[in-house]
């Protein structure tokens, strides 16, 4: 059985976002930390980070935030943009404000760029990260692409053939596969994710991409009832999907 790690309530807290180590130092102080009910006296203490401690602790008489491991599914707005530093707004604005100063840092399974809506993972387990991320895993990604004219019954075929080279490229695309959803309106599916790969796919076929949303990453599909710039935590078996 793997052993269950501990840390001390302080290093917890701080690296949860909730302060730094004084701040939560003072908060114990006045009994704004709880655990099983009863307030919390020894800042120093240890205690093991079982799954069911956001259950059992209270911070300021709210349930603990989620341990460090959480996956997060979001419909990503038009706008947002997935960097840390960028101007404008940014993806992390949507998560609550103190999940911005986390350790290690919450950040996202790859990126959409600011034009683009849709299913995005955000995690700050990084080996997990890294696994979905990883161009040896050939995950599937699924975009519904509104296209500025009408297709002209070639593109399957040559986003299909493997042969297609984007400009500036040496090496050609993976197989693709394209499902016509109207004359100007279609579904496709990449392993790869290189730099605005679907746009520039359109584009070397002769269209130009107006609007882009990403429906599924895996076998995880985006919910009908997330609205955009909404969020839920994944469960595990969630999680196993988009590597399925």
């Amino acid at each position: 059985m793997a052993k269950i790690p501990n840390s001390r309530i302080d290093r917890l807290l701080a690296s949860m976002g909730y302060g730094s180590r004084p701040d939560i130092a003072r908060l114990v102080r006045y009994g704004g930390v709880t655990l099983d009910g009863a307030a919390v006296n020894d800042v120093s203490a240890r205690i093991p980070l079982t799954p069911d401690l956001p259950m059992r602790m209270k911070v300021s008489g709210e349930a603990l935030d989620p341990l460090a491991g959480l996956v997060i599914l979001m419909h990503k707005p038009l706008g947002t943009t997935c960097s840390h530093n960028e101007a404008g707004p940014l993806v992390y604005d949507l998560l609550p404000a103190r999940w911005r100063r986390r350790k290690p840092a919450i950040s996202s399974i790859g990126r959409l760029d600011k034009d683009t809506s849709g299913l995005l993972l955000l995690t700050d387990d990084g080996p997990l990260l890294h696994r979905i991320t990883s161009p040896k895993r050939h995950i599937r990604k699924t975009y519904r692409a509104t296209l500025a004219r009408p297709l002209d019954g070639s593109e399957a075929a040559l986003f299909a053939s493997g042969d297609l080279l984007l400009k500036g490229e040496e090496k050609p695309l993976a197989p693709a596969e394209l499902e016509v959803i109207s004359p100007s309106e279609a579904r496709l599916t990449v392993v790869e994710g290189r730099y605005h790969h679907v746009r520039r796919m359109f584009a070397a076929a002769g269209n130009h991409v107006e609007a882009l949303h990403r429906e599924a990453l895996g076998g995880l599909t985006l919910p009908e009832d997330l609205a955009a710039g909404e969020w839920r935590l994944l469960g595990e078996a969630e999680i196993a999907s988009v590597l399925a």
